[in-house]
């Protein structure tokens, strides 16, 4: 029956068993869905890559909205590595090992030239990409890069956990998929 412009449902009609506030999800969408605005990041800062970090971690830009916002100083309570800054030989083993202990899922962000590809340092001392020791799920470009860069990042790294299926290995693979050595 309709009346007003409004249509009137039985009890009979299959269109209204469900009300209109049902909502029907898998549930590996639901956590995926959470991950994507939850991650605990463990800022891993070492050079002038830091000043730009600390500026997008401020109110202005405001990672709170990316589910970015509390960093954790400890990696067993962290998910999200962000490497910013340039990374020494010295420095490899120690990076390698917060990465060991931060918890699964975990996510790798190369923040800046000098941590994703040794930047102006072609020398021996500093690591030539940190994707030698780790892998890096994405890469934030620049020097220092823009905030908007580093937004943008973060943008794509919840669309990466949005979609990744599970159950997938990462572990030793670089980002681009070749084998880490």
């Amino acid at each position: 029956m309709v009346r007003g412009g409004l249509a009137r449902h039985s009890l009979n009609d299959e269109s209204a068993a469900f009300p209109e506030s049902f909502a029907v999800t898998r549930l590996q969408d639901a956590i995926q869905w959470a991950r994507k605005y939850s991650f605990f990041a463990y800022p891993f800062v070492t050079a002038c890559c830091g000043m730009e970090y600390f500026s997008v971690s401020g109110p202005r830009y405001d990672l709170d909205r990316f589910g970015a916002a509390l960093p954790r100083f400890t990696p067993r309570q962290a998910d999200l590595l962000w490497v910013v800054g340039t990374i020494t030989q010295r420095q490899a083993p120690i990076l390698r090992r917060v990465w060991e202990q931060m918890a699964e899922p975990k996510w790798v962000m190369s923040f800046g030239a000098c941590t994703s590809s040794g930047g102006p340092y072609d020398n021996y001392a500093v690591l030539q990409g940190i994707d030698r020791i780790i892998p890096v799920d994405i890469y934030i470009p620049g020097c220092p890069p823009r905030p908007e860069a580093v937004i943008d990042g973060l943008i794509k790294l919840q669309y990466r956990v949005q979609h990744e299926r599970q159950p997938q290995v990462w572990a030793n693979l670089h980002g681009s998929g070749r084998k880490i050595e």
